[in-house]
């Protein structure tokens, strides 16, 4: 079986799922993008946009998330985006450590399938689940995205080696203008990583 049918037998498998947070949400929000792309960008949940359209990062925080790509010759169509959460949490509340176990692997079987080259974590939930190599149990136990942020560094996520570099959330940007620098400085050094041969 080729990569994109096992993925959208993943995603198929994951919608009949009885998962938490799926009886008070619109659509599932399982990723969008280039299923072949060597780039994975990964946010911790849908907002409202997302829940209503079923697509990651479609909101305030997707087009600024496709002005920065811009900017680095990418965009959202060249990678795959999604979520670690498949499902809209009610009125964006946290999702209890129950919700959070029942939805990571199928995070994992995406990962899994694509075998991207580099992961971007997109903020600080997202960063400490891959450093805790997906064990919920071990998040509180890593360092924040302010510390880590543009920090290029490789790990062993079930079995894969991939190369994880976190990133400010693109939401945390419009609220907080002064990370916008650094996120584009990040972003530099993300496009110098995926130009390497080593992804060729």
């Amino acid at each position: 079986m080729d990569k994109i049918q096992l993925l959208k037998e993943i995603e198929e498998e994951c919608r009949n799922a009885d998962l938490p947070l799926k009886a008070g949400a619109t659509n599932l929000v399982f990723g969008k993008g280039d299923l072949n792309a060597e780039i994975m960008f990964v946010g911790e949940a849908p907002g409202k946009n997302e829940d209503l359209q079923g697509l990651p990062f479609v909101g305030a925080a997707g087009k600024n998330l496709d002005k920065l790509l811009e900017k680095v010759g990418l965009s959202l169509k060249s990678v795959y985006i999604a979520n670690i959460l498949k499902y809209r949490p009610p009125e964006n509340r946290e999702p209890n450590s129950e919700e959070i176990k029942a939805h990571t692997p199928w995070l994992c079987r995406q990962i899994s399938g694509m075998k991207p080259k580099v992961i971007c974590s997109l903020g600080n939930y997202s960063t400490k689940f891959f450093l805790a190599n997906g064990e919920v149990d071990k998040m509180k136990e890593q360092e924040g995205i302010t510390k880590l942020h543009g920090k290029v560094r490789m790990i062993d996520f079930n079995g894969l080696n991939i190369k994880l570099i976190p990133l400010f959330h693109p939401a945390a940007i419009i609220y907080n203008q002064k990370l916008k620098v650094e996120w584009e400085n990040d972003m530099v050094m993300v496009k110098q990583e995926i130009g390497q041969k080593s992804l060729a």
